[in-house]
């Protein structure tokens, strides 16, 4: 009876070390842990930091031809946009011709960093060559490409 209840004693007292051991210390704050990967910051040298700046560029181009109404046609022309893995553009952009100079330079930094992203990447794509479009029209105060 005496050694049962040493035994007894002894898992008792071990249950409560080990369960001590196992209690959390820090209550409740995370900032030591590692992070999940959704929430880490892109490296520089990752697809998803690349794709976010490809996007960046995107975004301005669009932005700075939208702050400018269409009224007449004949004011506004269209170029190639970005690269496609197997060549030729993605897509085809509307502009006035009065930003040409600044943002035929903006559009073609976005295509060859699309080229570049494509390469680094080895991104393939459909190879269907996107439609030319035949001119500009206004609508709504808006440039739209006409095919």
């Amino acid at each position: 009876m005496k050694n049962s209840f040493i035994k007894y004693f002894a898992i008792a007292l071990f249950s409560a070390f080990t369960i001590a051991s196992c209690a959390s210390s820090n209550s409740g704050d995370n900032s030591n842990l590692p992070k999940d990967i959704s929430e880490r910051p892109a490296d520089e040298s990752s697809k998803k930091y690349d794709e976010a700046n490809l996007d960046k560029l995107k975004s301005m181009i669009e932005s700075e031809i939208a702050k400018e109404k269409c009224t007449t046609a004949s004011e506004w022309t269209f170029a190639p946009m970005g690269a496609k893995a197997c060549g030729g553009p993605v897509s085809y952009i509307a502009y006035p011709k009065k930003l040409e100079a600044s943002i035929l330079k903006k559009i073609e930094s976005y295509t060859q960093s699309m080229s570049e992203f494509n390469k680094k990447y080895g991104i393939t794509s459909d190879c269907m060559m996107a439609a030319e479009p035949t001119g500009v029209k206004c609508q709504g105060e808006k440039a739209v490409l006409v095919y």
